[in-house]
């Protein structure tokens, strides 16, 4: 629909029906205005459209109907695009900026009816006093109308003009007696004068609002169309988020578009205020103003949203609530939000701002000012933030920060990386604890230790030097002391951080704690890191449990998610791959959303999935795990990932035999103030492995004096080195050494019997070592650990060979036998493990993937919503280890699930 709809200066061309002779002037003697009975005419680049023709024609089956709009939405158009097609008798009049006493109201209405071949008798007679009407000419109307046989549909255009408010009784009063005869269209910017309650509660009221008569983006692309411009749907998309749909808006950007050599371009980057719609919106809404009205619409234009509070405190007036409530109800782009809160349309918005740079010039910085300050003292710490760094207010914006507790915020939650962008432009002249305080953060999250330390002290020293009560900026000290002591792996640090959190909690309101969980679930993930690089397995897993139990949350998320990542970690070091692989499956399963980076405990899962994938032999799985972490940024300071990342890498490489590579790749290259207990002895197992495959075994066990029973999965496999250099005393030794608080895992059990089996064999007990092996092989087989039987060596081949074990190793460790009378083949490789089943509709929903379907074409197949399809998808996708659809329907071809 054309935005000329609603201009003022509108051309009327349409044929005008004679009027009668016997009235040709109006009360005050002037002759009737005949443009003001013509239906407007539709310009070449109107659109028909039908959903609101459609609602449109419901105004024959109630006595009133409403167009209620802002200028420009395309009210007048349609209504008399519709009017055309309908049958006589069809009265139209348009008011515009004179006089519309009850006098000259009724007289114009009077003239409509005549215009339109409906006349009113001459006992209705005519007003002769512009001022008043009598009440038997209204009685007189109302019953002729009720009589006729066929309706009168009388519209009323631009009413909202009509400000008389017994003009509104009387208008009420002929059409609630005109009965059937009466069908009344009023065309309006503001609410109607009206008992509208009346109408609508009992079913006589037809509307059609801003929101209806917003185009839709199929709409908008049609129109641009009809303009002469061509975009994808996308870019008519944009273009209606950005103008809400408002017909004046796509029309005239639509007209400047067709100008410019790039058309998408434009309407995608065009200045609102330097465009024809800026001098629209001025002219129709902002002049129309009282200058009390626009000085509020310029202030409130560096708002996203506000109440009439916050505009009295821009304004320093307190009338902004009935001025609010006016403009909303004039459909002056004053939308309501709800609960007293209002926003400016988006396009209205821009071109305010700029208005509000030239009429009050440096004001803005100010403004800005003023509403952080209240919405701080009012709880709205995002926009408080928002407005604090327009205003360049830092000192303002990084104390809400910590003041709310809330500088975990800046680690995780879903707007985290938004926060560190917009103190990214915070400059070295703020100089206060919380400035120094959001720095130190801002440097420690991107691992700069030296700098986000220097900021931290200097924090530090000024708290110490302030008597006030600082409670939440020290417990903020102690998260960024506690995260600083993981990138260092010093415990003694972490606790220390903790127990200073621990005692500040008390000192904190427990609304804050209870509004920012992030704070101390971030703070144990990094105690629970740290102690975990220790080797103080148990205390980490306690801590991490925590974490990982916290309840759910965006906030939380990130921490929950390092939490099973760390957990993995600790079941895989202590020999439990099936529990390590379903924790890290967990900790990866969210790693789909976007954001800037992956979660740090997506990359530990992932490194733990790949070191247990390399148990399983599934070589090429663990590398394409790997190479996803290559880029994590946390790896480069961390050292539990880079241990981590370590240990996977070098695992890997020592599968396919590059020993030189391993030993090269399984120190982690972070210094650390403590050195970790099952990190040296993973170096230390690489190194032994690689010397003794160069035959130099004196080194190889010399090496081999920092495994301890304390580790037991390194012990064991020490022990298999020991025996390998024929050291049996040795091997038995620190297999007898191994402490365990609980059940030994099955990495730990399989490599233990492996190691006794090999010495039962050495020693020619061949029963002794066929039963460890029989153990060795049923304890495997649940976990498909197929890498300590690989690694053996030829020492086991003619026991596998026996039938017993020939039988427990087929079908997962070696290829199952042949069918009778068929020919053998090659041997396939075995199928990866699934952790869990698929239910049966995540089984629908991955047949279809399969057969190459869209996400919109399996939900409309299998009568589902597309959320939740996506949310089938993702539970794939986690159940399966992979990310993407390709990898899905290969991964479940492989498991003979499709």
């Amino acid at each position: 629909m054309s935005a000329v709809s609603d201009i003022p200066a509108r051309a009327r061309v349409s044929a005008v029906p004679a009027v009668s002779p016997l009235s040709h002037t109006d009360p005050l003697g002037n002759p009737f205005l005949r443009t003001r009975f013509a239906l407007p005419a539709r310009p070449r680049t109107y659109l028909r459209r039908r959903r609101l023709v459609d609602h449109l024609d419901q105004a024959f089956k109630t006595p009133l109907t409403l167009l209620d709009g802002p200028a420009g939405a395309g009210k007048t158009l349609l209504a008399a695009e519709w009017a055309s097609r309908q049958s006589p008798p069809v009265a139209w009049l348009s008011f515009d900026g004179g006089d519309h006493r009850p006098g000259l109201f009724w007289a114009y209405v009077l003239q409509a009816l005549r215009a339109c071949g409906a006349p009113p008798s001459d006992a209705v007679g005519a007003p002769v006093n512009a001022s008043r009407v009598s009440h038997r000419l209204l009685s007189t109307l109302a019953s002729e109308l009720n009589e006729r046989e066929r309706a009168v549909l009388l519209v009323l255009d631009e009413y909202d003009r009509v400000a008389d408010t017994k003009i509104a009784e009387q208008l009420e009063f002929v059409l609630h007696h005109a009965g059937r005869g009466l069908r009344l269209v009023l065309i309006t910017r503001t609410e109607p004068l009206l008992p509208l309650h009346r109408y609508r509660a009992v079913g006589e009221l037809t509307e059609i609002r801003s929101a209806e008569l917003a185009f839709t983006p199929e709409e908008a692309a049609s129109l641009l169309e009809l303009h002469g411009v061509s975009v994808p749907i996308q870019a008519a998309r944009n273009l209606v988020d950005r103008t809400r749909g408002w017909a004046a808006g796509l029309s005239l950007s639509a007209l400047a578009a067709r100008e410019s050599s790039d058309p998408e371009l434009y309407l995608k980057e065009f200045e609102a205020d330097r465009s024809t719609v800026a001098d629209f919106l001025l002219a129709e809404v902002l002049k129309r103003q009282t200058r009390e009205t626009q000085d509020l619409l310029l202030r409130v234009s560096v708002l996203d949203r506000f109440c009439p509070d916050l505009a009295n405190a821009l304004t320093h007036r307190i009338d902004a609530g009935p001025l609010l409530a006016g403009l909303h109800r004039e459909n002056a782009f004053v939308e309501r939000l709800g609960h007293s809160w209002y926003q400016l349309h988006p396009l209205f918005r821009e071109i305010l701002r700029a208005h509000l740079r030239v009429r009050l010039p440096g004001l803005e910085p100010e403004l800005h000012r003023r509403a952080a300050r209240w919405l701080r003292r009012h709880g709205h710490l995002p926009e408080t933030l928002a407005h604090s760094a327009a205003a360049d207010d830092w000192d303002l914006a990084a104390g809400a920060l910590v003041d709310d507790l809330a500088i975990g915020r800046l680690f995780t939650g879903p707007n985290s990386h938004d926060l560190a962008q917009l103190f990214s432009h915070m400059g070295p002249e703020a100089r206060s604890p919380a400035t120094d305080l959001v720095r130190a953060a801002h440097d420690l999250s991107h691992h700069d230790l030296d700098h986000g330390l220097a900021s931290l002290r200097h924090a530090e020293e000024q708290l110490a030097d302030d008597d006030r009560d600082l409670a939440a900026a020290r417990l903020s000290c102690a998260l960024l002391e506690a995260l600083a002591a993981r990138l260092t792996g010093c415990p003694p640090e972490v606790e220390k951080a903790a127990e200073t959190a621990a005692g500040l909690r008390h000192e904190v309101p427990a609304h804050l704690l209870d509004r920012h969980p992030e704070l101390t679930a971030l703070l144990l993930t990094h105690v629970g890191s740290t102690l975990l690089w220790a080797g103080r397995f148990e205390d980490a897993r306690a801590v991490l449990n925590t974490v990982a139990g916290t309840p759910g949350g965006p906030s939380t998320e990130a921490p929950r998610e390092e939490a099973m990542g760390h957990l993995a970690l600790l079941d895989y070091l202590n020999g439990w791959p099936g529990r390590a692989e379903r924790k890290a499956l967990a900790a990866v399963s969210e790693a789909e959303r976007p954001g800037p980076t992956q979660p740090t405990g997506s990359v530990i899962g992932r490194l733990v999935l790949a070191a247990v994938a390399v148990d399983r032999d599934e070589l090429d799985r663990a590398q394409a795990l790997i190479d996803q972490t290559a880029d994590d940024p946390f790896e480069a300071r961390d050292p539990v990932t880079a241990a981590g990342r370590s240990l996977a890498a070098a695992r890997l490489l020592m599968a396919r035999g590059k020993m030189r590579a391993a030993v090269e790749a399984v120190a982690p290259a972070v210094p650390a103030a403590v050195t970790s207990p099952w990190a040296a002895s993973q170096e230390a197992l690489v190194t032994s492995a690689a010397l003794l495959a160069e035959g130099r075994v004196d080194r190889a066990t010399e090496a081999l004096r920092a495994v301890s029973g304390e580790q037991p999965v390194c012990a064991v496999e020490a022990a298999s080195i020991q025996l390998a250099a024929r050291r049996t005393a040795a091997a038995f030794d620190l297999l007898d050494s191994i402490h365990t608080e609980e059940r030994p895992g099955p990495a730990v059990t399989v490599r233990a019997a492996l190691v006794r089996a090999r010495a039962a064999d050495a020693a020619g007990d061949t029963a002794t070592a066929r039963k460890l092996l029989t153990q060795a092989l049923l304890d495997a087989r649940r976990e498909r650990l197929r890498r300590p039987f690989l690694d053996a060596g030829a020492w086991i081949r003619p026991h596998m060979a026996t039938a017993p074990l020939h039988d427990l190793a087929a079908g997962w460790l070696t290829p199952a036998a042949p069918l009778t009378r068929q020919r053998p083949g090659p041997p396939s490789p075995p199928a990866p493990l699934v952790v869990v089943e698929l239910s049966a509709r995540e089984h629908d929903v991955l047949e279809r993937v399969a057969r190459m379907m869209s996400t919109e074409e399996i939900a409309a197949d299998l009568c589902l919503s597309v959320n939740t399809v996506k949310t089938h998808l993702k539970s794939v996708y986690r159940k399966l280890a992979v990310n993407r659809r390709g990898e899905a329907v290969r991964r479940a071809r492989d498991l003979r699930m499709l």
